[in-house]
């Protein structure tokens, strides 16, 4: 028996010790200390001269819950490695060679390594090992002994040796409890690919980059917040992005983006903006809802790293909050970053910005919700008349010229008829031959080209014939190997993008016969329509199987919904009955004195069908205010969504406000505000509980959906607030409850006690299981990723559909490891929203399966409902086309490898380049 200390006071440790202790060792098992670090130290230990296995087991801030399922533990495990930033220490000469013989370790096997969160024991400060050799002789350590690259040469270490039974046995026995607890897991696999990835890793310039033909879009990519911080991108994102990028470095790229909601649109249009700017120098322009400005500057930043400014009008507002002024419109052309975000609702008013912004040029330009890019009115029977736009389609049509790209985007291209998508590809091709060709095109004729596109008619199997459809405009080589051989034989390259009509005389007969083979399935299969809409779905993303990892593109995420059957809804007792009954009166009697206007018309009913506590502070501020222009000042300033009816979600943002309207509206008669003080008086007389929040209680307790946590939304900040001051202070005065919304409405409830905190908090804290229980309005409806939380309960039921698809995507996302999530819908019996779910109910499945969704147009049908116009109601919906243009077409996904990129482009250059301004 031999007990030996050590100090590297006295000797170089990493020489006279444990690397002279390895040699021919048949194994070793080692307690290290916190993972990130403790595989670094390990690959400085002469490992390669055990002959046998070397097992490590160290600690990380992994959460129990983390650990419940191995998908689990391997995201868990690949964020908290990345928050490291593992990268920087590849970026050095003398970091890759370590990582070269780790990944080299753990690739043979010889390698082995568990972790354990750090909450099972604490944190590992213990460290040491047994090393065995042959004929059974052993030794065991213990000590400070944590290395990093030069902690063996430079810091000041202790270590206790002894190679006796007893105390080889002891080390072992502790060893095996941390080998073998259950919440020990192996290393992710993402960890090794990264490993060698940076092992591997070099930084090129954007120069270098520019130059290379061959250069992938993972090289802007691999790096960005949405790798390291995230979870990475899907297949299916990845596809466009390339997709979009290739199309753009050849010429233009010209798409609609109409993937179905949930899917991450912004991060793709976001990220092919972002190649196209490093490939070129001219301005980014993103054209949003007035509401969805600020979510996209923060998924810029947050996701990719992109700095960007949002125009104020008299200022550009960056990334960081600073803002810039200006003078005058004209100042909307000295944008302080590459990427500019505009509000939609200044073009659709005719802002005068818009001259200035058509006197520049563009690399890119995105329009987010294109759909509200349309022709003022549709008349089927007469698809030739030339079209009028709205002011967001016309203007988007004039700039369209003077962008080398565009990309719109929305999930419903058509809402009411195939022609909206029509217009939005016509919008794409102004002065751009690429899409629907030059102007004697058949594809610019939407009467005849229409059929061909739905599948009601075939293209001619004559040549002749069939030649004016493929020539104008001719697919790209990429399209497939008839029209790269088609363009090889007419000597046509992918510049052209139309072919001229006489070229089919000089074809011989087998030039013919290719074009016959082209032309059979062109109209299917290669028209205008699919080569640039670009559409999936959830449910095919699900069903198919990726062949390179045998598992679907997409992890299905089962919905299983509460409250939607007939007798779901929540009963109303009398009081609240009569309270309801006297707004809707209200309602019924502003739309028969005023017309027009219809979300302010209704802006009551849509409160009551809240929360009783929205509806009387919405009464009693009408009672008061109505008259003196207040509550439109409120709504028209942008106050922050506390104010009645600043919810974000009119569906009417963009459209131009009718002044003399309003002033009419809001001149109450003497019936009109005996029914509002009607309303007042049942709601102020009777305070019994809104039955809403027992419904809520009892999913939340009776159900236990607080414990596989819980988000509930509600359009409006008094509701929210309300339900969760009333549920911190009488239920849950333990549990810090978070309340997600706009302005500096954010923040957490403790006991009733509420303390602001960045929305940015609020997100790491439901990330680490902090929060359980989330409550927010709309604000939190997009570009949050809470897949921590398995329910989601909509307190009320949003006008505009979108936003419960949009609601839903919050939890049943692309990190979330359950198989199945809850939702449930509350409504009240006899409100608007339950009439109109009836409604629907019999007709909402064949238009979820057409289009992805309901369509925003929908909206109007819970304005008509609120109006007594029911029979308009049943013919909007029945006027719906029940077939679409679209295909499969983009549905076969390719996953390209990104993650084992090594070429990666200069984070310092690109924010050089980024930060530039117009």
């Amino acid at each position: 028996m031999t007990v030996l200390r050590h100090s590297s006071r006295r000797d170089k440790l990493d020489v006279s010790l444990l690397n002279a202790r390895l040699s021919n060792a048949v194994s070793y098992d080692r307690i290290a200390g916190y993972f990130r670090s403790s595989l670094l130290e390990v690959a400085g230990e002469a490992i390669e001269d055990v002959v046998g296995k070397v097992r490590v087991v160290c600690n990380s801030d992994l959460e129990p819950a983390d650990v419940a399922t191995a998908k689990a533990a391997q995201q868990a495990m690949r964020q908290s490695w990345c928050a490291a930033e593992p990268e920087k220490l590849a970026a050095g000469a003398a970091g890759r060679p370590r990582f070269r013989r780790l990944f080299d370790l753990l690739a043979s096997g010889r390698l082995e390594v568990r972790v354990l969160p750090d909450s099972v024991f604490g944190l590992v400060h213990g460290k040491a090992g047994v090393i065995r050799y042959g004929e059974g002789r052993a030794t065991s350590f213990l000590g400070s002994v944590n290395e990093s690259l030069s902690a063996w040469r430079l810091n000041y270490e202790l270590m206790w040796e002894d190679d006796s039974a007893e105390a080889v046995d002891w080390v072992q026995a502790e060893f095996d409890a941390l080998w073998g607890h259950p919440m020990a897991v192996p290393l992710a696999d993402f960890i090794v690919q990264d490993v060698k990835r940076l092992a591997d890793r070099q930084e090129t310039s954007i120069d270098d980059w520019r130059r290379d033909a061959q250069a992938s879009a993972a090289s802007a990519a691999v790096e960005s917040p949405v790798y390291r911080q995230e979870f990475g991108l899907w297949a299916h994102q990845k596809y466009f992005v390339k997709l979009a990028f290739d199309a753009h470095r050849r010429g233009t790229a010209r798409f609609v983006l109409a993937d179905q909601v949930g899917l991450g649109k912004t991060v793709q249009l976001a990220l092919a903006a972002l190649l196209m700017a490093l490939t070129g120098d001219k301005p980014v322009l993103i054209l949003v809802p007035k509401p969805l400005m600020l979510q996209w500057q923060d998924e810029l930043r947050d996701l990719l790293a992109i700095p960007s400014a949002m125009w104020l009008g008299d200022a550009w507002r960056d990334e960081q909050g600073i803002e810039h002024p200006v003078t005058g419109p004209e100042g909307v052309r000295r944008c302080p970053r590459r990427f500019g975000i505009v509000s939609q609702g200044l073009v659709v008013a005719g802002n005068e910005i818009l001259t200035y912004l058509l006197g520049m040029g563009f690399e890119c330009v995105i329009c987010d919700e294109s759909h509200r890019a349309r022709r003022k009115k549709i008349d089927p029977n007469n698809l030739t008349r030339r079209p009028e736009y709205n002011n967001l389609a016309a203007f988007l049509a004039q700039i369209s010229p003077r962008t080398k790209s565009m990309l719109l985007a929305t999930a419903t291209p058509v809402q009411l008829h195939p022609i909206e998508a029509w217009d939005l590809l016509a919008i794409l091709s102004a002065g751009n031959e690429a899409v629907l060709g030059n102007d004697w095109s058949e594809w610019r004729k939407p009467e005849s080209c229409l059929p061909v596109v739905m599948g009601e008619e075939a293209l001619s199997g004559d040549v002749f014939e069939a030649w004016p459809w493929v020539r104008n405009p001719l697919p790209p080589r990429g399209e497939g190997s008839n029209f790269r051989l088609l363009r090889q034989r007419l000597n046509l390259d992918d510049g052209t993008h139309v072919a001229a009509g006489d070229l089919i005389s000089s074809m011989n007969s087998a030039s013919r016969t290719l074009l016959g083979q082209v032309a059979h399935e062109f109209g299917r299969n290669h028209n205008p329509f699919i080569r640039h809409i670009v559409r999936r779905t959830r449910q095919y993303l699900e069903d198919t199987i990726d062949p390179a990892t045998g598992e679907p593109y997409l992890k299905p995420v089962r919905v299983l919904l509460f409250g939607e059957g007939e007798d779901e809804a929540v009963p109303l007792p009398p009081y609240l009955q009569d309270a309801y009954d006297a707004a809707q009166a209200f309602c019924r009697l502003l739309s028969q004195r005023v017309r027009g206007a219809g979300f302010l018309k209704t802006l009551l009913l849509r409160r009551m069908g809240s929360s009783i506590y929205a509806g009387r502070r919405t009464t009693e501020k009408m009672l008061a205010t109505w008259g003196t222009g207040e509550l439109f000042a409120e709504r028209n300033s942008g106050a922050s969504d506390e104010a009645v009816g600043a919810d974000g979600d009119d569906g009417n943002e963009g459209e131009p406000r009718n002044a003399v309207v309003e002033s009419e509206m809001k001149s109450l008669t003497s019936q009109e505000r005996a029914e509002l003080a009607r309303c007042l008086k049942a709601l102020e007389v009777n305070q019994d509980r809104d039955p809403k929040f027992q419904q809520v209680l009892n999913y939340l307790v009776g159900e236990n959906w607080l414990a596989r946590g819980c988000i509930i939304f509600s359009q409006y900040f008094d509701s929210a607030w309300w339900l969760a001051e009333s549920l911190s202070r009488e239920h849950f005065p333990n549990e810090p409850i978070g309340i997600y919304a706009g302005g500096a409405n954010s923040g957490i409830l403790l006991g009733g006690q509420f303390k602001a905190c960045l929305r940015d908090d609020i997100k790491g804290k439901v990330k680490h299981g902090e929060i359980r229980l989330l409550i927010g309005t709309e604000a939190a409806s997009e570009g949050l990723n809470l897949q921590r939380l398995g329910t989601l309960i909509n307190l009320d039921l949003p006008w505009n559909p979108t936003r419960l698809e949009q609601r839903k995507g919050r939890i049943q996302r692309i990190g979330q490891v359950r198989d199945e999530v809850f939702v449930c819908n509350l409504r009240y019996r006899g409100s608007v929203e339950d009439r109109v779910h009836q409604l629907l109910s019999s007709r909402l499945e064949y238009i979820f399966d057409l289009f992805g969704q309901i369509p925003d147009v929908l909206e109007s049908l819970w304005i008509d409902v609120a109006q007594g116009e029911v029979e308009d109601a049943k013919r909007l919906i029945d006027g719906i086309q029940q077939t679409h243009p679209f295909d499969d077409r983009y549905a076969k996904v390719e996953n390209l490898d990104w993650e084992s990129c090594a070429r990666v482009l200069s984070a310092t250059e690109m924010q050089k380049v980024l930060s530039a301004g117009w």
